[in-house]
């Protein structure tokens, strides 16, 4: 059995959506100083890193992070890796992708995963996303789940309609995901957000087993 970790490290410098509450992180109590332990001190949106969308994010409808089903956030998953050059995840572009039938979540790697690789700080507007007509092939295919390796599952510029779509039939987004070292393939996924009371969000730690 191996284990990946696919959670992107919180730390002030990891880029923000634009608006979004800067990432501050620091030790306020301080053993060096005299205390005795340390207690570093957080703030953040919760939209941060590795983080799940519960649908009241887009849907406004009061299903928030507490109330998601750790059934579907966990469980058997398929990894699959967009081509190079491909700059938005279409329906064309699924019906290309070879995803085996029956499959409950899909984690989709893109160049994407390269802005981790290269440590990355500014946020970048010209990731790969879905497309609207892409997140209803997904609902087509019965997907529950669907991540993917930048800090939205939609268009930088429109993202309203596949997060509504997807969000409203109740499929869970988790966004911000590394695949950088992640093979296509059969894994399963392990996938926990903070369980934040009426969020319509949370950070998560996502990890990958492969068996």
């Amino acid at each position: 059995m191996k284990i990946f970790d696919i959670s992107l490290t919180i730390s002030p410098e990891l880029p923000v959506w634009p608006g979004d509450p800067k990432i501050k992180l620091e030790q306020v109590i301080s053993i060096d100083e005299g205390a005795n332990a340390n207690l570093t001190h957080l703030s953040a949106g919760v939209h941060i890193g590795t983080h799940v969308d519960a649908p009241d994010h887009f849907m406004n409808d009061g299903r928030t992070v507490e109330q998601l089903s750790l059934d579907i956030l966990n469980g058997p998953c398929y990894v699959t890796q967009v081509p190079e050059g491909v700059s938005a995840i279409t329906s064309k572009i699924l019906d290309e992708l070879s995803i085996p039938p029956g499959v409950p979540r899909i984690l989709f790697g893109t160049s994407n995963s390269r802005f981790w690789e290269l440590g990355e700080t500014s946020f970048q507007e010209d990731y790969v996303a879905v497309t609207d007509d892409g997140a209803e092939w997904l609902l087509n295919y019965d997907i529950q789940l669907v991540g993917i390796d930048y800090l939205s599952i939609a268009p930088f510029k429109d993202t309203a309609p596949t997060h509504r779509t997807l969000l409203k039939a109740g499929v869970l987004i988790v966004e911000g995901l590394d695949l950088s070292a992640i093979n296509v393939g059969h894994y399963d996924l392990h996938c926990l957000p903070l369980k934040l009371l009426g969020s319509e969000g949370a950070p998560a730690r996502a990890i990958l087993i492969q068996k």
